[in-house]
């Protein structure tokens, strides 16, 4: 039994990975503003992690094998965990996205047009961290996410004392209703709807992951392994929009129809005009063994049919 924190696990593969860990047998502490109560055996701080010296206070009797961290997205919340949890745990898991490696968002390192990137693209140890920026305003975190996670994984990397792991999460689908950016959704209700998507004149693809499948990523990442520094987590099989369009076509019985953007004009969730789709090999030689895409995304797509339709959030 091992004594793991999670920061955040109140919805989605966060509170799935919260009742995981409990089933196995670990206690579980779980650190959030309140908004949803954890499972029956599970330790709830109700506490803002922005607020340091609340976190801090909360935290302060307490000790850890692993800090999960599923809601870190800037330098500013990564340094005032650093400094929360020194001395307390001895790893750090920090939930990271396949957005780091966006090359619309970074001059990033090339790799050759269509090769799965690899975690070295970017390393946390060498980037540039700079928390003066205006980190604590949502319109500028919301237009640099990508950034925002990538010198959150720098703080934890430089200085942060843990044995730190960041779990680079591909695009996550399944769930039905519970998959809360709605862009699986978005693609069923339009096919099946017989109205337009709308798309690169060129389809690149990506990868994804299923919901359990990232909680399964993270319980074996907290509590199976001492492996340090970035991992990437996705489904085998590249997938780009008109691939996910057949899917779903084949499920309702209606031919997507696609219209392509026009210059400056966005495109559907998934549909990208750069690549950036990510290798598993480093999980794979750590010992984690990742599902296909192919064989759970109709099981996804069934669930998005039989959920309540639900509005789409911005691609991140």
């Amino acid at each position: 039994m091992q004594s793991i924190c999670v920061i955040g696990g109140n919805r989605y593969f966060g509170a799935l990975l919260v009742r995981r860990l409990r089933e196995a047998g670990h206690r579980v502490t779980v650190v959030n503003r309140g908004s949803a109560p954890p499972p029956d055996g599970v330790e709830h701080l109700v506490v803002d992690r922005d607020d340091e010296a609340a976190l801090t206070a909360a935290v302060a009797s307490r000790t850890f094998d692993t800090v999960v961290d599923q809601v870190c997205y800037t330098p500013v919340q990564a340094a005032i965990a650093v400094r929360a949890f020194r001395g307390r745990a001895r790893r750090y898991v920090m939930t990271s996205t396949i957005e780091v490696y966006d090359p619309s968002t970074a001059a990033l390192r090339a790799v050759p047009p269509g090769t799965p990137v690899p975690e070295d693209t970017v390393d946390p140890a060498a980037w540039r961290v700079d928390p003066d920026l205006p980190w604590r305003d949502a319109a500028y975190l919301e237009t640099h996410y990508a950034e925002g996670k990538r010198q959150a994984e720098a703080v934890f990397t430089q200085d942060g004392g843990f044995a730190f792991a960041a779990v680079r999460s591909a695009h996550v689908l399944g769930g039905g209703a519970q998959e809360f950016t709605g862009r699986l959704a978005h693609y069923v209700e339009r096919i099946a709807g017989g109205r337009p998507l709308t798309v690169h004149p060129v389809a690149l693809p990506t990868v994804f992951i299923h919901y359990e499948e990232l909680a399964d990523v993270l319980l074996w990442a907290a509590t199976a392994t001492d492996f340090t520094g970035p991992v990437n987590a996705c489904s085998d099989g590249l997938l780009d929009v008109r691939d996910l369009g057949a899917v779903i076509a084949a499920m309702t019985g209606r031919e997507p129809v696609y219209r392509a953007v026009a210059p400056g004009e966005a495109a559907s969730p998934f549909s990208f005009d750069r690549h950036y789709a990510m290798s598993n090999t480093r999980a794979g030689r750590l010992g984690y063994v990742f599902s296909r895409t192919a064989d759970w995304l109709p099981g996804a797509v069934a669930e998005a049919l039989a959920a309540p339709v639900a509005p789409v959030a911005p691609a991140s």
